[in-house]
């Protein structure tokens, strides 16, 4: 019975357009509690304070549900057919991670888990779920690896060998037994490709990340100016960064997104900086409603199109930078003026 049932979800989840389903306990990632433990005491979390105040539920899965017996993981690809890394040669555009080039993954997603969830309550009546999307206390990358999923690659993100690196994760934990899968092992070898693509050194060693160093956080979950040696280094990356992922060479076996709402939105593919940089809210809210952007708000976006206006090396760009130093933000008045000292 509980063999079959595992299939016919299976088949459920990727009739709902997820390419990937895996199972493991929710205590199968027992050693994550002192790996995040060392991370947060070493401040490599940065000013992402829910880590810390969160430590109790993200180290332990089976503490944030004591009642779950099964933690589903499933992949859905969101692969483009163009290189994220062709834009950095561009100057006068920004850099935008391809997650954030189309609609908000976490409302696809979310509802593509609800609709497998309540197809399993369907066959098990008796069954409780709970679906998690990011936005929870939950280890996806480890117990994606536990449930055989992929591995974790020396940039700490997940890879897989069907679907490379492009894929995002969604989890159901349920009160149904479902039998495990294997654990993923890792097969980075001796590469380094992802390390060595990193512009900021964020990477102290394989495997280990200081997301005070990572664009991705600076660009997203810093708030306040960005350390002045730091902001060189971040080109022309507005929102996110790439670059590990797309270093890999795992992704040659990248599986296609089949889903139309992630293909990436012309307009964002290379914005113009000098366009970006005369947002004010209401338009910022405009330009990315149902985008993930939009949560960073319009000062902290514009904060970081100065930075990349700031290492143009196009003078043209200069009035927009001295445009924005009378700015009621602080931040954007501070990056203004670095931006046009800097051309």
């Amino acid at each position: 019975m509980p063999d079959t049932l595992k299939s016919r979800l299976i088949a459920q989840a990727k009739y709902e357009g997820f390419a990937k389903v895996g199972v493991c306990r929710p205590d199968a990632i027992p050693e994550i509690a002192e790996r995040l433990s060392t991370f947060v005491e070493q401040d490599r979390h940065g000013q992402m304070a829910w880590m810390k105040e969160r430590m109790h539920w993200r180290g332990a899965p089976d503490a944030l549900w004591p009642e779950a017996r099964s933690v589903i993981m499933l992949a859905e690809p969101y692969t483009q057919d163009f290189d994220p890394r062709d834009v950095l040669a561009m100057k006068d555009r920004g850099a935008i991670s391809v997650y954030a080039q189309h609609r908000d993954y976490h409302d696809i997603v979310k509802k593509r888990l609800k609709r497998v969830g309540r197809w399993l309550i369907e066959q098990v009546p008796d069954a409780q779920i709970k679906v998690f999307v990011d936005t929870a206390p939950v280890m996806e990358k480890p117990l994606a690896a536990a449930a055989g999923l992929g591995w974790q690659g020396k940039h700490t993100n997940l890879l897989s060998r069907d679907l490379g690196s492009w894929f995002f994760l969604g989890s159901i934990f349920t009160t149904v037994e479902f039998p495990t899968d294997v654990k993923s092992v890792e097969n980075c070898g001796s590469c380094r490709a992802c390390l060595d693509a990193c512009p900021t050194d964020a990477f102290p060693a394989p495997f280990q990340l200081d997301a005070r160093r990572c664009i991705s956080y600076l660009t997203i979950e810093h708030h306040g100016p960005v350390d002045e040696d730091l902001r060189p280094l971040m080109g022309n990356h507005i929102y996110g960064c790439d670059d590990c992922l797309a270093a890999c060479p795992w992704n040659k076996f990248a599986a296609t997104a089949h889903e139309m709402r992630y293909a990436a939105k012309e307009e964002l593919i290379a914005p113009q900086l000098s366009e970006l940089a005369a947002l004010d809210d209401t338009g910022f809210r405009e330009k990315f409603s149902g985008s993930p952007i939009k949560r960073v708000g319009r000062d902290r976006f514009v904060r970081n199109v100065l930075y990349a206006i700031g290492n143009s090396q196009d003078i043209s760009l200069k009035p927009t930078a001295l445009a924005l130093t009378n700015d009621p933000d602080a931040t954007v008045r501070d990056a203004a003026q670095w931006a046009a000292a800097r051309l």
